[in-house]
């Protein structure tokens, strides 16, 4: 790369308007073409990383990627820009459920199953897919300008992370940390698979709760059992009571007779029951609840399963056989009410468990599934948490949240009946029933030497994939290069949502397998709602297409909307009007950098020459230009964007744009050529510098007028990052140029007000407090003729107020329009006591700050002393109109 080249776009290249369409591809392409985000080129350079959260190849990104991504861009864009060798890892993930879903969705519109196909073509249907949708992820991202390094782009799939995945599920393994083994799982009926807790999401239901009757074997007694779920007492293989409960003791040892089946069972006694709590009694189906599977394995009790795969009730369920679970509950409602078991039946709003991918009812299933023993991982999870090693979350709310579940985690299950995802490598002899866990395919058994094997046909959790993916997708279990540079990484950025299912796995997992964290930050953003708040969801039709946004409005607006409208961890509202003030913003620049451009002419990075006589407005925005310097690169290391994307709008909006171009037309339109040079040197500085500020926000358009700008290199891309200098430190030029814009600003309220246009000169004598304030007035006289549209200026320190004329207060002078004719002196006199109200108020409320000996004792003297000098200020400017009220009235 020619790191001296300083080209830059002649000024009259520089469209009327800006047209995102045009410079997007353009620019999108000449950033690959340039491999400017391919990390590893800068060898000597601190490395810093992200590795993307990889997207699921189910679809499209919709708006809550593109706050995601954009949060992570904004930080890549700044470490490259500040020197680093900053890599940014692209990928997706296989989504095992979810996509096998959306492919038999497909296949079954198309009037096929996947068992119509058999297992190894219906992967080659998932594969085409995977292969379509992850193209279209890619364009997404280009479209949305993210400075990915695609040569490392990697999918769970890949035989790369299949090997990471076998290694760690051996280890394991051998470590006795994965078994095998019968519990109560939650099972999706829907999709026929396992779930793991963290994969149901529990609904508040309206349901029912019956209270059903089981006799006494050869007795007039009777239990009363209460369920919310009646189908399940086919599975009842005891009723439990609390050992301590007087109105049972006499039972416990007792048969009970389970009506409609007629299978005797026992009463035990259990302190799992809580007596004061319904009945006191409760059914006990270890095949069908977690609870009463742990009561069943103390009790030795059988364990009846009186469901199939798909929720319909199978033989064990007698008459009931073949029913849908939901449809044997009516029935056997309706048969309990006929034998007069069933005593009555209230209205209950519980929580109920649903699959978070198909939206069926989880049911609680006996089935023999894989597990990972949770809590040596978990111990050492905690153990680094509590350490100098710790995570840092932001905002550090959610360490608790992250601790509370970590600390009290269950066993994971991690088999999934399912043909897409990583296939577990276990295999089954058939001659000695021998288990094999192997790294590579089995085809002989090590015990009895049978070659009848057979691997397991589930799959593993998604989750158990992407709990690797810091490391596995850098090359582990390999020592790779890249394992070596780039891990652990800097920088996890994620929802809230997914704490428990991915940021704690992939947390354990770096400890376990690295003896790392995999990050030592986690951004925690919140999620993308509509403009009244709620979630978006297909079926209220309130989703917002990204890519729709982006046709609108361009890239950079939709971009600068969602980055800077976040607070870490809060959820944020999506507003169309807020993508049209962003776009605004961008015509904003654009039209600013235009103006500089057309005045700059053949100006170079050579010309640029601050060491000339800098006016009061250079040396206002030059130190302005330095505290948002310091100020927006301080408040992106702390990911506080919303506070970035006000102080840059303010600054560019405001202070550049408002202001300095404005007062910068004196010199350029004059005829001091030395003037001229200074000016023009300042406007390509703070230009240049601004483009920079704004880049990781808006990429396309920063770029595009850092090209017509002097400058060097070839990309912004690649650009230095600001810094902060101190010879541009000028607080005397700050107070100058807010005495002349407080001037300005009230001498055009003074005219809007008696409705005198800007283009009619008036007549303006303004009276200093001091000597400083009339120095600074002399020096920078032109500014006050030139932006109050003066006919004649008088500034006098013994001045004398005149009959008729319309009064202004600012700190440091009093300013009097004499507009005989023009003004109405009982409306000036209403328009002064307005003024006078605003004061009194002031006055009183910081004097009730100051006499608060709370604020007093816990407020810093920095803020004491603004306080106090606030109020003299707001006192004067009371005390002046006052007396300017005295004379009109007098």
């Amino acid at each position: 790369m020619d790191e001296t080249k300083q080209a830059a776009a002649p000024a009259t290249s520089m469209p009327t308007t800006y047209d995102p369409k045009e410079s997007e591809k353009k620019w999108y392409d000449y950033w690959l073409k340039g491999g400017y985000f391919q990390a590893g080129q800068r060898k000597d350079a601190k490395p810093y990383t992200i590795v993307i959260p990889p997207p699921n190849v189910t679809g499209m990104l919709h708006i809550g990627h593109a706050l995601d991504f954009t949060l992570q861009d904004i930080m890549i864009r700044t470490k490259r820009m500040q020197g680093y060798d900053a890599l940014w890892l692209p990928g997706s993930d296989h989504a095992g459920i979810a996509t096998q879903t959306k492919v038999e969705q497909k296949l079954r519109e198309e009037g096929v199953t996947r068992y119509d196909l058999g297992r190894e073509k219906f992967l080659e249907k998932v594969w085409e897919w995977k292969e379509h949708y992850a193209g279209t992820i890619r364009e997404q991202w280009a479209k949305m300008g993210f400075s990915l390094d695609y040569s490392r782009e990697r999918f769970t799939l890949d035989a790369g992370l299949s090997k990471a995945v076998r290694e760690v599920f051996v280890r394991l393994y051998e470590k006795g940390l994965i078994y095998r083994g019968k519990y109560i799982i939650n099972w999706d009926p829907a999709a026929r698979t396992a779930l793991s807790d963290i994969e149901v999401e529990y609904k508040e239901v309206q349901g029912a709760l019956y209270h059903l009757k089981y006799p006494v074997k050869d007795s007039d007694e009777y239990i009363v059992v209460a369920t919310t779920r009646p189908e399940t007492m086919l599975g009842d293989t005891a009723v439990a009571v609390h050992p301590e409960d007087e109105r049972y003791k006499h039972l416990i040892g007792k048969t009970l007779v389970l009506p409609i089946i007629g299978r005797e069972i026992p009463i035990i006694a259990d302190e799992y029951v809580e007596k004061e709590f319904g009945s006191g009694a409760v059914k006990i189906t270890p095949a069908h609840d977690p609870n009463d599977f742990e009561v069943g394995k103390r009790h030795d009790l059988p364990q009846v399963l009186v469901m199939d795969e798909s929720g319909s009730m199978n033989a064990n369920a007698g008459k009931y056989q073949g029913l849908d679970r939901f449809d044997c509950r009516k029935q056997i409602v309706a048969d309990m009410k006929e034998l007069g078991v069933l005593i009555k039946i209230e209205e209950h709003v519980h929580q109920v468990g649903h699959s978070e991918r198909s939206g069926a009812v989880v049911e609680p299933y006996l089935s023999t599934q894989w597990f990972v023993k949770m809590k040596p991982l978990a111990e050492r999870a905690v153990e680094a948490q509590k350490s100098a090693q710790g995570v840092h979350f932001v905002p550090d709310r959610f360490e608790k949240i992250y601790l509370h579940w970590i600390e009290n985690v269950r066993d994971w299950c991690i088999s999934r009946q399912l043909w897409w995802g990583h296939r577990i490598p276990a295999w089954y002899c058939g001659d000695c029933s021998e288990i094999i866990v192997s790294r590579e395919d089995a085809t002989v058994c090590p015990k009895c030497g049978g070659t009848h094997l057979k691997q397991d046909d589930d799959v593993l959790d998604t989750w158990f994939s992407s709990a690797l993916w810091p490391f596995s997708t850098l090359g582990w279990p390999e020592q790779t290069e890249d394992m070596k540079r780039y891990y652990p990484t800097d920088l996890l950025v994620t929802g809230y949502d997914i704490i428990y299912f991915w940021v704690a796995r992939m947390i354990f997992s770096g400890l376990e397998f690295t003896d790392s964290i995999p990050f030592k930050d986690v951004l925690i953003h919140g999620l993308v709602r509509d403009a009244e708040g709620r979630k978006m969801s297909k079926s209220l039709g309130n989703g917002v297409d990204p890519l729709e946004v982006i046709e609108k409005y361009g890239a950079d607006a939709m971009r600068f909307m969602i980055s800077t409208g976040s607070t870490p961890g809060q959820d944020l509202r999506f507003r169309w009007e807020k993508v049209e003030q962003a776009r605004n913003f961008a015509n904003k620049i654009w039209n600013a950098s235009r103006f500089a451009l057309m005045n700059l002419g053949d100006f170079k990075v050579s010309d640029i020459d601050l060491s000339g006589e800098l006016s009061t407005a250079d040396r206002w925005i030059l130190h302005r230009l330095n505290e948002t310097v310091r100020d927006v690169t301080r408040l992106i290391d702390a990911y506080e964007f919303g506070e970035t994307g006000r102080l840059l709008y303010n600054f560019i909006w405001d202070d550049l744009c408002d202001w300095y171009i404005e007062f910068s037309k004196l010199s350029l339109y004059g005829n001091d050529e030395a003037a001229k040079k200074t000016t023009k040197s300042v406007l390509a500085y703070v230009l240049d510098r601004t483009q920079r500020l704004i880049h990781p926000f808006m990429p396309f358009i920063s770029e595009e007028i850092w090209q017509h700008l002097p400058h060097e290199g070839e990309t912004i891309t690649l650009a230095a990052w600001p810094a902060f200098e101190a010879r541009f430190e000028a607080p005397e030029a700050v107070r100058e140029m807010e005495l002349l814009m407080d001037i300005i600003r009230t001498v055009r309220n003074i005219r809007a007000e008696v409705n005198v246009p800007m283009s009619k000169k008036v007549d303006l004598l303004v009276k200093p407090a001091g000597a400083e304030f009339l120095a600074i007035l002399q020096r920078n006289e032109e500014y006050v003729r030139r932006f109050c549209n003066t006919s004649s200026l008088e500034i006098n320190l013994e001045l004398t107020s005149p009959d008729k004329a319309m009064t202004g207060i600012v700190t440091g002078a009093e300013l009097y329009l004499p507009l005989a004719g023009l003004i109405d002196i009982a409306q000036e006199i209403a328009r002064l006591e307005k003024e006078l109200g605003t004061l009194h108020n002031e006055v009183a409320r910081i004097e009730k700050k100051l006499s608060n000996q709370g604020f007093i004792a816990k407020a810093p003297a920095k803020v004491i002393e603004e306080e106090k000098a606030k109020l003299a200020d707001y006192a004067d400017k009371r005390d002046k109109v006052n007396a300017r009220l005295a004379e009109l009235k007098g």
